[in-house]
């Protein structure tokens, strides 16, 4: 009884150890990739052109309307807010200065009318007319953003305990990877298809690690959720090659090329890590899913075959298929809804339509994703029952011995 007690607490500080390890890992991955990924990258460096700050409205001095003629039965109205606002960032915090918002009738959507207590982004901009140096941008959104992350993260934490705080753990640490990581990468010039790889390795093994712990259902997890991002992977260089695909869909993706025209963004390779990392959020899920429930079974059911196992396991993937796949399916056509009204609106030939590269992307996204869940859900229950079943041998000749 005694031994059991040892080898439990020895196994328990094990864990502690590797947990701090993987922390410390994951530290110093985004530190050093970030130095890495961003070496070449040129995209802030005229961002000293034009100076950008924060700013509150305090006073609201003068509206001034005017009305312009642009044709012969046409004119335009424009409104200007003459306004005094206190600094809130930059050289000049804590100074008052006088700022304009010039509202225009031409375009169809046009942003509130700025007022006392309002907290906007100001535009270092010379305006000749009214003798200020700055101009209104934007309305300042992240205040709000932040609040309701903060709300997520206390019920996050207040509902899974433990679980909670490792998933924002490593929920952080993912987020970090994509923006401090990969899309440096890209804006440097670096291989797209090779970071993409990177960084999908690095999420779902400090994911699993953080989340889950060192233990035998997070290999099986790990092996699972990798091989069906590694099949994705390969299911995009197939379709690229049957689908004939430019990576040109819309005019931002000219803006991406114009970037560096000496060594330019390639655009098939941004479809491929948008589609490989969509789909590794949900595959990293069913994975988990299949190998936890099937830990449970072996644990507290007495499933000790492998056929047994990957019998359960199947069975257990056919009902989390249809909804996880619809999960995906609903994500990619949410996101780009506006786009689909569109072209359908404007578009009179449906045989068009569905060949437009635009469209394509977005099915194939989708299909990919739910076709990496697809082959990952037996990749996984065939290595958890192998990984169990060996365990349940192992123990047995233990306990005979």
């Amino acid at each position: 009884m005694a031994r059991v007690i040892v080898k439990g607490r020895s196994k328990k500080k094990n864990y502690s150890w590797i947990y701090v390890l993987t922390i410390m890992i994951s530290v110093l991955f985004i530190f050093f990739g970030n130095k890495i990924a961003s070496k070449n990258m040129t995209a802030f460096d005229n961002s000293g052109d034009m100076m950008v700050v924060r700013a509150k409205i305090v006073e609201i001095v003068d509206v001034i309307e005017a009305t312009e003629s642009i044709g012969a039965d046409s004119t335009i109205t424009i409104r200007d807010i003459i306004f005094r606002a206190n600094l809130e960032s930059g050289p000049e915090k804590g100074t008052e200065i006088t700022g304009v918002q010039s509202l225009n009738s031409y375009f169809v959507t046009s942003p509130r009318e700025v007022s006392i207590g309002d907290k906007i982004i100001l535009y270092e901009f010379q305006n000749e007319t009214y003798l200020t140096n700055w101009v209104f941008g934007d309305y300042v959104r992240t205040d709000a953003l932040l609040i309701l992350g903060v709300i997520f993260a206390v019920l996050l934490i207040i509902f899974g305990r433990s679980k909670g705080l490792q998933t924002l753990i490593s929920l952080t640490f993912t987020i970090l990877a994509v923006f401090f990581v990969f899309v440096p990468a890209i804006l440097s010039g670096y291989n797209i298809y090779i970071w993409t790889m990177i960084v999908c390795v690095f999420v779902i093994f400090m994911t699993l690690i953080i989340v889950s712990g060192i233990s035998i259902k997070t290999v099986a997890a790990s092996i699972g959720c990798l091989s069906g991002v590694l099949f994705s992977a390969g299911m995009v260089f197939v379709m690229d090659y049957f689908l004939k695909l430019t990576g040109v869909v819309d005019q931002d993706s000219v803006y991406l090329i114009l970037l560096n025209p000496e060594n330019p963004i390639n655009l098939k390779g941004i479809f491929f890590g948008s589609i490989v990392i969509g789909a590794m959020g949900a595959i990293m899920d069913v994975s988990m899913s299949i190998s936890s429930a099937l830990f449970e079974m072996k644990e507290k059911y007495a499933a000790n075959s492998w056929s047994q196992l990957v019998n359960s396991g199947m069975t257990i993937g056919r009902d989390i298929m249809g909804t996880m796949a619809n999960t995906l399916v609903l994500a990619y056509i949410g996101s780009s809804l506006s786009i689909v009204l569109l072209l359908i609106a404007y578009n009179p030939s449906m045989l068009d339509l569905m060949n437009r590269e635009m469209v394509i992307i977005e099915i194939l996204q989708a299909l990919i994703g739910s076709l990496g869940i697809l082959m990952t859900l037996p990749l996984t229950a065939i290595v958890s029952g192998l990984l169990y079943s060996r365990t349940i041998d192992k123990n047995r000749l233990r306990n005979r011995v």
